[in-house]
């Protein structure tokens, strides 16, 4: 017992210390006001209430408080070692979080913006409290034991409510202008450019004076605020009077985008890989612009600003990434016995992106650069077909799948109900 009180006393001296301090401070300021009271002035003169609350706010602001808390944003290229090596975290205490960790998370892949919070006792520099962010709505808790041996681990979820939104507008611009005056989140943008990018080329099809519209999913949590986008319900771009509404579907394997006869718009290549860009060379003859003189381009350039996302215009695998001469940066994509698709001049690749890697339709593969034999940013893009390149433009892809039977009704059904839901947006009853 008597060990422990010693322990205690040697661990906490400072603090002890500083208790001590205020205990005289306040007693000076007692027996400074009851020889006022008497109508003494030397004491009066010794200390007055002004001095004691400066005695009293620098004892305070000195106070070190027992543990202190960072909160630290991930940077690109930033590993977990690196991190907590930064608040002199030790190497063994490294391992600990590692191994708490290792079944929830890949700490190899850290996300850029991802937050971590750290919770260090200043008594003996150890960590108190870990928290690691897995998601907008879920965080992993470390908490030490109070043997302090070992990490208790728990998972924290944010409780969000979901809420269903309708905007439209008219692009005078372009449709990331339109969407962006309604306040429409980016990557539902983007999602809602990619359905439509199977059928739409953004730089030819839309004229000023077309419309859209779009209802879509967000989570909200208790102060409203949206923490994560859902899935876009409905969709309607109304090209030169003509609507082409597309409707959201999901029952097992046919989870996707329909028009209103139930055919899926995703067809086997995306139209254009890139949002936001301008056709700026096409398909066919032309004078090189460095090598100065007349030959085959056989690709569509798509001018944009460097760093813009470069889409895989379909699933596939990669066959090669990496340098391709007066390419530059370039991957390419095998999608089936079929088609092959290439994307060069890239500024640098998506994280993760190896030769033999799978990718989904849509996924961002790498980011438009100026790499190569390239006169200013912008992505060259072609399609190969059974060995031969061809105009992306003008290729007749095969058209999606349409369903049928029991799927049909059930789609049929879902349709009704999500005009019957933006009908009441429209007109303001939900």
């Amino acid at each position: 017992m008597q060990k422990k009180i010693i322990f205690f006393l040697k661990k906490n001296l400072k603090i002890i210390g500083l208790i001590s301090l205020v205990i005289f401070a306040i007693t000076v300021a007692l027996y400074s006001n009851y020889q006022k009271n008497l109508g003494s002035k030397k004491y009066n003169n010794f200390i007055d209430n002004v001095y004691l609350k400066k005695t009293l706010n620098e004892i305070i602001n000195n106070l070190e408080p027992r543990y202190k808390k960072y909160n630290h944003k991930i940077k690109s290229g930033e590993t977990f070692d690196k991190i907590l090596k930064e608040y002199s975290i030790n190497k063994k205490e490294i391992i600990e979080i590692k191994e708490s960790l290792l079944k929830k998370v890949n700490i190899n892949k850290l996300n850029t913006n991802q937050k971590i919070q750290i919770v260090i006792d200043q008594t003996n520099n150890k960590i108190k409290e870990f928290i690691f962010q897995i998601s907008n709505t879920e965080k992993i808790y470390l908490s030490r034991d109070n043997v302090g041996t070992k990490f208790n681990q728990k998972i924290l979820t944010l409780k969000l409510d979901k809420k269903v939104i309708f905007k439209e507008n008219t692009i005078l611009q372009s449709l990331y202008k339109a969407a962006t005056d309604q306040n429409i989140p980016p990557n539902t943008i983007i999602e809602f450019a990619r359905i439509y990018g199977f059928q739409v080329d953004f730089q030819r099809d839309i004229r000023k004076d077309d419309k859209f519209q779009i209802m879509y999913e967000v989570f909200i949590d208790k102060n409203k605020k949206v923490i994560e986008t859902g899935e876009i319900i409905f969709a309607n771009l109304k090209l030169s009077g003509q609507d082409n509404s597309l409707y959201y579907f999901d029952k097992e394997d046919v989870i996707g985008h329909y028009d209103k006869n139930g055919k899926s718009v995703q067809k086997a290549l995306m139209k254009t890989p890139i949002n936001g860009a301008r056709l700026s060379s096409s398909f066919g003859l032309r004078k090189h612009p460095i090598d100065g003189f007349t030959k085959m381009h056989r690709g569509t350039d798509f001018a944009a600003p460097k760093g813009t996302p470069i889409m895989a215009s379909g699933n596939g695998i990669i066959k090669k990434v990496g340098w391709c001469g007066g390419g530059g940066n370039c991957i390419k994509i095998r999608h089936n016995s079929t088609y092959e698709t290439v994307y060069a001049h890239m500024s640098k690749f998506a994280r993760g992106m190896k030769t033999g890697v799978r990718v989904k339709q849509g996924q961002t593969i790498g980011f438009v650069g100026s790499t190569g034999k390239s006169t200013g940013p912008h992505l060259h893009y072609e399609v190969i077909v059974n060995g031969k390149k061809v105009n992306s433009q003008t290729l007749k892809l095969p058209s999606g799948k349409i369903l049928k039977g029991k799927n049909r009704q059930l789609f049929e059904t879902n349709k009704i109900k999500i005009d019957v839901l933006k009908s009441e947006k429209i007109i303001g009853l939900n």
